[in-house]
C-alpha cells in the first residue's frame, strides 16, 4: 500500500471534459451533468485499502445530497491487466454490492485521470455549478487503521459551502494508493 498524496489542481480549474463507459458499455461524459448544482468527481478503484476504507462512506454522501442537487461520477484509471480486481467486471461487482447510486466509469486509456492530475485513489474533486473546481482533497481524516470514523466530514463541508455560495475554509490534500498507470504512460508529474 503505497501512500500517494494528491497533486492539488489549482482551483477555479474548469472541470475537464470526458466520455467513458461504465462496465455495461455506456457512454457517460460530463454533459450528463450539466444540469447538477455541483459535481464530485471521484478517482476510486477496487483494490486500493483506502478506497475500500471509505467505500461505504462515499456512497452514503451520494445519497445524502442527491436531493440538494449535487452529482457524483466514479472514475477507475487503474490498469485492469496488471490489476485484474480493478477490471470493468469487478467494478460492476463492486458497484452493485455497494449499491452506488452514481455511474462508475472506466479510464482504460488513463487519459481523463491525466486531464484531472489525478494521482492516487482516492482522488476528489467538488466543481461548482458552472464546473469550476472548488474543492480537491480528502474525504475526511480517517485512514485504514487509523481508528477514526468515516464521516467525510471535509467534503460535506465543502460540499454545503459550494451549495450555499460560501468561500471553502479548509483545503488538505487526499491520500491513498498511486495510480496504477500502463508502463510507459506514467505523467511526466508521477
Amino acid at each position: 500500500m503505497a501512500k500517494t498524496q494528491s497533486r492539488m489542481l489549482a482551483l477555479g480549474t474548469p472541470a475537464p471534459d470526458f466520455s467513458l463507459p461504465d462496465p455495461a458499455g455506456e457512454l457517460h461524459g460530463l454533459g450528463d451533468f450539466a444540469g447538477a448544482r455541483a459535481l464530485v468527481v471521484a478517482f476510486i478503484c477496487n483494490h486500493c485499502p483506502y478506497v475500500k476504507h471509505m467505500i461505504d462512506g462515499l456512497v452514503q454522501f451520494a445519497r445524502d445530497y442527491s436531493a440538494q442537487g449535487l452529482s457524483v461520477v466514479a472514475i477507475n484509471p487503474n490498469d485492469a491487466s496488471r490489476y485484474p480486481d480493478d477490471s470493468p467486471a469487478n467494478m460492476a461487482q463492486l458497484a452493485a454490492q455497494k449499491g452506488f447510486g452514481f455511474p462508475y466509469l472506466y479510464d482504460a486509456s488513463q487519459a481523463v485521470a491525466k486531464a484531472y492530475e489525478a494521482v492516487c485513489t482516492p482522488d476528489l474533486y467538488l466543481f461548482d455549478q458552472s464546473r469550476r473546481l472548488a474543492y480537491r482533497g480528502q474525504f475526511d481524516g480517517s485512514r485504514p487503521a487509523s481508528r477514526q470514523p468515516v464521516t467525510g466530514a471535509d467534503l460535506r463541508a465543502a460540499a454545503d459551502a459550494v451549495l450555499a455560495a460560501r468561500q471553502i475554509k479548509q483545503q488538505i490534500p487526499s491520500v491513498g494508493c498511486s495510480i496504477k498507470w500502463k508502463a510507459g504512460q506514467e505523467p511526466g508529474w508521477v
